[in-house]
C-alpha cells in the first residue's frame, strides 16, 4: 500500500518527539546534544534522504523561515528574561551588558575584517556576516544557562544574559551593513543609523518591553491579590505578552527582540515585590494611627501568586522552547543541501570559535569579577545557532544578489553546524565539571566556616 510522503513525515516528526521525551535522561548523559539528532533527522526528511522537507530559502519559503526562526528567538528571549531574577543595579549584570556590547562589537569588527580581507566579500557583505555571525543563540545555549530562580552563578548568569541582549544588539550591525550594500537607508553622514537603529530601536526597545512587562505584571497582581479574580490560563499570558511587545515595538521602529528580553525581566521582578507586600500591608496605618483591617489590607496570599505565575509561564514556555528547537534545527538539517562548500571554511570555522570570540569575551571582560575557569567557559560557549539563520534570511530578504546571498548561506549554516557538533559534544563533560568544581568549592567554603 502506498503512503503519502506528508503521512511519512507527520510519524517521523512524531516518532522523534516521543523518542525524544523518552530518551530526555539518556541524553542528558551522553556527550551528545538533543539538536544533534535533530539535525541529523532533518538531513534524511531534506533533499538529500527522503525528500520530505524540501524548502527555498531564497524565494517561495524565505518567509516561511523567517517567521519560524523569529518565532523561536522570540520565545527562547522572554524564556531567558523570566531566568535572571537578579535586581538590575546587582553588579553581575556588567557580565552579560559587557558581552552584548563591548564583546559584539569587537566580534563583528574582527569578522568583518576576515570577511573583507580573507573571503573576499565587500564591505557592506562583510559587515552583514559578521552581524549574522556574532550573536549568541538564546534557544540552543539552554544547558549552559540559568536552570532555576535563584542561581547567582556568573557563568551561567552571563551567558544567559548575553544570549538575551546580544540578539536585539547585533541588529544594528545588521541594517549598517544592508546600508552598506544600498538596500537600507542610513542617512546623510549615516545619522539615521545612529540615532534611529543604534539609539531609539536599542533603548526604545528595552524600555517599551520592560514597562509592558510591569504593567501586565502589575495588572494580574492586583487582580488576584486585591479583587481576588480567577484569570485564565498563565500560559497565554506569556504569549499575550510576547505578541505585545513585539508588536509595539516594530510599531514604533524599536527592536522587538529587545523588548521580549525586556518584558520577561519585568516580569520576573513582580516576585520580590510581591513577596514584601504581606509585610507591609501588617504594618499599614490608617490616618488616625489605628492599624488597617484585615478585610481591606492586601491578601497574605498575595505572595504566592507570581511564584505560581512564573512557575507556570516557565514550564509553559521552556516547552515551547523545545518544540520550536525541534522544528528550526530540522529546518537547518533539510536547508544542508543549499550549502555550496568552501575549503576556506576550513580555517574560518576554528578561527570564529578559537580566535575571534575569546579575543572578544577576553576583552569585553577586562577587569570584571569572573574566575579564569568561568570566562574560559564564557569564551568557549559563544553557540551560534537558530538566531543567526532568522538574521541570514532577514538579510537575503533585503533582496540581495543572489550570488551574495547563497555565499552568506553557505557559511552561515556552515557555521551553525559546527557550533551544534562542536558544542553539543563538549556541553556535558564540561559542565558537569564545571558543576562539579563548584560543588567542591562550597564544600570547602562551610567547612572553613564551621572551622572558625
Amino acid at each position: 500500500m502506498a503512503v503519502e510522503p506528508a503521512t511519512v513525515g507527520f510519524m517521523v516528526i512524531g516518532a522523534l518527539l516521543i523518542a525524544m521525551t523518552m530518551g530526555n535522561s539518556l541524553i542528558a548523559r551522553l556527550p551528545v546534544s538533543a539538536s544533534m539528532l535533530y539535525l541529523l533527522v532533518g538531513v534524511g526528511l531534506g533533499p538529500a534522504g527522503l525528500g520530505l522537507l524540501v524548502l527555498d530559502p531564497f524565494q517561495d519559503d524565505r518567509a516561511l523561515i523567517e517567521r519560524l526562526t523569529e518565532i523561536a528567538v522570540l520565545i527562547s528571549l522572554f524564556t531567558a528574561g523570566l531566568k535572571l531574577d537578579l535586581p538590575l543595579r546587582d553588579p553581575r549584570w556588567r557580565i552579560p551588558v559587557r558581552l552584548a556590547t563591548v564583546s559584539m562589537g569587537i566580534n563583528v569588527g574582527v569578522v568583518t575584517a576576515l570577511g573583507y580581507g580573507l573571503l573576499g566579500l565587500s564591505l557592506g557583505a562583510a559587515v552583514v556576516l559578521a552581524a549574522i555571525l556574532s550573536p549568541t543563540d538564546p534557544v540552543l545555549a539552554s544547558d549552559v544557562q540559568v536552570a532555576r530562580g535563584g542561581d547567582r552563578d556568573r557563568l551561567r548568569f552571563g551567558l544567559t544574559g548575553e544570549g538575551g541582549l546580544n540578539d536585539g544588539t547585533a541588529f544594528p550591525f545588521v541594517m549598517l551593513g544592508l546600508g552598506l550594500l544600498h538596500v537600507h537607508d542610513l542617512g546623510t553622514g549615516g545619522w539615521r543609523w545612529w540615532a534611529v537603529d543604534v539609539v531609539w530601536a536599542a533603548a526604545g526597545g528595552l524600555a517599551i518591553g520592560y514597562a509592558l512587562g510591569a504593567l501586565v505584571g502589575r495588572a494580574i497582581l492586583v487582580l488576584r491579590t486585591r479583587h481576588h479574580e480567577a484569570l485564565g490560563a498563565d500560559e497565554f499570558l506569556a504569549l499575550g505578552l510576547i505578541a505585545l511587545a513585539y508588536g509595539v515595538a516594530l510599531w514604533l521602529n524599536a527592536y522587538g527582540f529587545l523588548a521580549v528580553f525586556a518584558a520577561g525581566l519585568a516580569l520576573r521582578r513582580l516576585e520580590p515585590v510581591a513577596q514584601a507586600a504581606p509585610v507591609a500591608a501588617r504594618v499599614r496605618k490608617s490616618p488616625a494611627g489605628a492599624p488597617v483591617s484585615a478585610e481591606h489590607a492586601p491578601s497574605a496570599e498575595g505572595a504566592d501568586v507570581p511564584e505560581q505565575l512564573m512557575r507556570a509561564v516557565a514550564r509553559f514556555n521552556t516547552e515551547l522552547e523545545h518544540v520550536a528547537e525541534v522544528a528550526v534545527v530540522l529546518v537547518v538539517g533539510a536547508l544542508l543541501t543549499w550549502v555550496q562548500w568552501d575549503w576556506r571554511m576550513l580555517w574560518f570555522v576554528p578561527l570564529l570559535f578559537v580566535l575571534v570570540r575569546p579575543l572578544a569575551v577576553v576583552s569585553g571582560l577586562w577587569g570584571a569579577p569572573v574566575a579564569r575557569p568561568q570566562r574560559r567557559l564564557i569564551a568557549w560557549f559563544g553557540i551560534r545557532g537558530i538566531g543567526s539563520v532568522y538574521y541570514l534570511v532577514y538579510a537575503i530578504g533585503h533582496a540581495l544578489e543572489p550570488a551574495l546571498a547563497r555565499q552568506l548561506l553557505s557559511i552561515t549554516l556552515t557555521v551553525v553546524v559546527a557550533s551544534v557538533v562542536l558544542h553539543g559534544i563538549s556541553v556535558t563533560p564540561l559542565m558537569q565539571r564545571y558543576e562539579k568544581r563548584r560543588k567542591h568549592a562550597r564544600h570547602r567554603l562551610r567547612s572553613g566556616k564551621r572551622g572558625e
